[in-house]
Order: C-alpha cells, then structure tokens, then sequence
C-alpha cells in the first residue's frame, strides 16, 4: 500500500485512542497545554480518516504517527512495535528488600534494567512499556524473594537466568517475536527464589466520562 493511500483510508477506534495516548503523553512531558490537548483530543475522536489523524502529532517527537494496521503473516496484536522502540529510559532498576516494587503502566525499558528482591517481590509488567532499544535485558537477582515478569504477545523472550535451590521459568519463553518487535532478554540469579515469566494480553484502558461524551457526540452529530 503506498503513502498516497494512506490518507483515504477509515480509521478505527483503536487509531483515534493511539492518538490521544500521545497527546496526554504530550502534556505530562510539558509540550502541550490543557488547552491544546483538550482542542486536539476533540478532533481526534471526530477524525474519520489518517488524513485527519496524522497532523494531530506531526509536531511531537518520539511518535511514528498514526499508520493503518499492517498484516505481515502475522497481527502485531493492535500493537505499532516501531513506535514504541525508543526513547530515553524511565527507570534503570528496582530493589526490594523484605517489601516488594511494581514496575507497569507506560514507562520505558532500558538497555539493562536490574531487579533485586531479598525477603520480598517484584512485578515487571511490559505490557503498556516502550523500549529504549531493539533488545533489551532484565537482570533479576532474587535471594529468598521473588520477580515476576510480564510480557505481552508478540514479544521475543530469552531466559538465560541461573537458579541455585530456585529457580527461572520457561513458560514465556520459545515463541517468535512479531516482526519489528522488541526481544526480551531475562537473565540473572535466584537463589532459594524464583524468577518468573507470563505473557498477558495488553490491559483495556477505561474512558473517562468527557473521553465517552467525545465519542458518542462524533457518533451522532448535531444537526445544524
């Protein structure tokens, strides 16, 4: 399908709410203001092509823009993998020692990313996570404690870890990354412990009630 196509062609829901996730983005990281993001929001739940979409971003850094969904053999399970490799890390690691951390929602993986739980758990959930790089790894080292791992379809996982009176699960492990899809290295020491690795499908985010009234006014128009 070529570029000239691309503005001609519907969007869908899931397009409309790929925009707006970007702009509240844009908003957290201080380039838009509540007056622009609430002007922009409208007109992406009003927008009936990617002609309408694409200009809603083009401004914005570390966005790949609004794309139709591409069929490769395979579905990218309604994720744009390109878009969401890159970026500069959200957070290098995570200890927990006799209590417990999570790690999830929309952060960013790093190259490296170090857990150590001692007497206590960890939760890293990369589902709704970008990633500063093409591969990335996530050393755990879990002493009489535990990590868990969260990763969603589509994502290459790799265990290299080593369990001495413990052990690291296989169960994510063995199946083909999506193309252009992130891989996930999961290495590291468990020792009386246990290192974990589960994939989930990503989580439906709830539309707040203004998100709802957008919708179901581009729906049903008023007639003038």
């Amino acid at each position: 399908m070529s570029d000239e196509q691309l503005p001609e062609l519907r969007a869908s829901d899931a397009d409309r709410e790929r925009v707006v996730e970007r702009l509240r983005d844009a908003v957290a990281e201080g380039r838009l203001d509540m007056s622009e993001f609430e002007e922009r929001m409208e007109a992406a739940y009003t927008s009936r092509t990617y002609a309408e979409l694409e200009p809603l971003t083009r401004d914005l850094p570390a966005s790949a823009g609004v794309r139709p969904p591409v069929s490769l053999g395979k579905e990218v399970e309604g994720d744009d993998w390109p878009a969401r490799i890159g970026g500069e890390a959200t957070s290098s690691g995570a200890v927990a020692v006799m209590s417990g951390f999570q790690r999830a929602g929309r952060w960013t993986v790093p190259k490296r990313f170090n857990a150590f739980a001692f007497w206590g758990g960890g939760e890293i959930d990369l589902r709704e996570a970008r990633f500063a790089d093409r591969e990335v790894v996530i050393n755990c080292i879990a002493i009489m404690g535990g990590v868990h791992v969260i990763v969603p379809p589509g994502v290459e996982v790799q265990v290299r870890g080593f369990g001495f009176m413990g052990g690291f699960d296989q169960s994510a492990s063995g199946e083909p990354g999506d193309p252009g899809a992130p891989r996930v290295i999961v290495t590291g020491f468990a020792f009386w412990g246990g290192v974990g690795t589960e994939r989930k499908e990503r989580k439906k985010r709830k539309l707040s009630k203004e998100e709802r009234s957008h919708i179901k006014g581009a729906d049903h128009p008023k007639e003038l």
